[in-house]
């Protein structure tokens, strides 16, 4: 008897994910070990994940950027950005968007995002047309991960097959978006600690610090190369010289803080290899950019070199990073919410 309550309980557990899987093809349910030798269920993205619960969501989410983009095209850097420090704190879960709160203390005021991160106003608008269409089905997290993707897309850069299906977060974490994000001034032995904190490599890292081929960064990011780099008060050495002098012009000694420059002045709208050709002359603007080739840790000189020679390899990578990236313990099944406004939870 006892065999067949099991038995029983298999077929039903079996029935259950069958008919759920035939009810929304989007959805997976894989068994797998917790580590203690107990089976446990994990849900997994999906590309198909809103093929029949809201199948414009990629048409709804490209006719916003579009719009965007074409009356500022540096928002499309600043989209892609806000995904990569969405999920760097909490892994891709929608808690960068969320706003002060009684029981919330907001990403946004955190030293990586304060007076630096935006596009908040895109999401939110892309959020509306989606209640519209699909009230409370696709998430937060999700639309970061469709914004970014469109971004690159939009600026040339590489289309890639996107998995789907993370849910928002309930919380935020101030104290992990200052500790996580990787800041503009890092060592190569600082960012590739940050990077594998999140299960990512050196390869991931040049990789998709490749996505400054488009956008902006304020002269706070980038003044201490140009007046006090090693604490001597003088220039970083790494710069080329001309390069040097036309950001002096820009980004005073003193004040100025919130100036911008583009990451990549060859080319700051358009998503191509330009980025890494120009680190290998001297012409990275952040610390972070130029160590890449100058830090002598691991693999990522050659990486630099390998990119700035071929675009195509710099693109098939780049999709593949991006995968990982969004894949990064993101909340899935009864876990989290779909937001209904991305500023405050449900």
């Amino acid at each position: 008897m006892a065999f067949l309550s099991v038995s029983f309980g298999v077929v039903v557990v079996f029935f259950l994910f069958s008919t759920l899987s035939i009810a929304f093809p989007g959805f997976s349910f894989n068994w797998g070990s917790d580590g203690n030798g107990r089976s446990v269920g994990s849900f997994h993205l999906t590309p198909e994940f809103y093929q029949y619960s809201c199948p414009q969501v990629n048409d709804i989410v490209m006719s916003v950027l579009e719009q965007v983009t074409a009356k500022d095209p540096r928002m499309a850097a600043s989209l892609l950005r806000l995904h990569f420090h969405d999920c760097f704190v909490q892994g891709c879960d929608g808690s960068v968007l969320l706003d002060d709160s009684t029981t919330i203390i907001s990403e946004k005021q955190s030293n990586p995002n304060r007076k630096s991160i935006r596009g908040f106003e895109v999401i939110n608008e892309i959020k509306a047309k989606l209640e519209e269409v699909c009230p409370l089905t696709v998430s937060c997290a999700d639309i970061l991960a469709l914004a970014a993707r469109g971004s690159t897309v939009l600026s040339g850069g590489p289309y890639w097959e996107l998995p789907l299906g993370r849910k928002d977060s309930k919380t935020a974490s101030l104290n992990g978006s200052n500790r996580n994000i990787p800041p503009p001034n890092s060592t190569l032995q600082n960012l590739i600690q940050l990077f594998n904190r999140q299960g990512l490599d050196e390869i991931d890292l040049v990789t998709l610090s490749g996505s400054h081929t488009i956008g902006m960064a304020r002269c706070v990011t980038f003044k201490q190369r140009l007046y006090n780099q090693n604490g001597n008060n003088q220039p970083d050495e790494t710069l080329e010289r001309t390069y040097y002098h036309g950001l002096t012009s820009v980004c005073p000694k003193s004040g100025g803080d919130n100036i911008i420059s583009p990451l990549d002045l060859a080319s700051p709208t358009k998503f191509d290899n330009t980025y890494f050709k120009l680190i290998i002359l001297g012409k990275g603007l952040l610390n972070s950019d130029e160590v890449l080739l100058t830090g002598n840790v691991g693999n990522t000189m050659n990486l630099v070199r390998s990119y700035a020679e071929d675009e195509v390899l710099f693109f098939n990578r780049f999709a593949i990073s991006m995968v990982k990236l969004g894949n990064i313990s993101p909340l899935t099944g009864q876990n989290g919410e779909v937001r209904k406004n991305c500023r405050r939870v449900n």
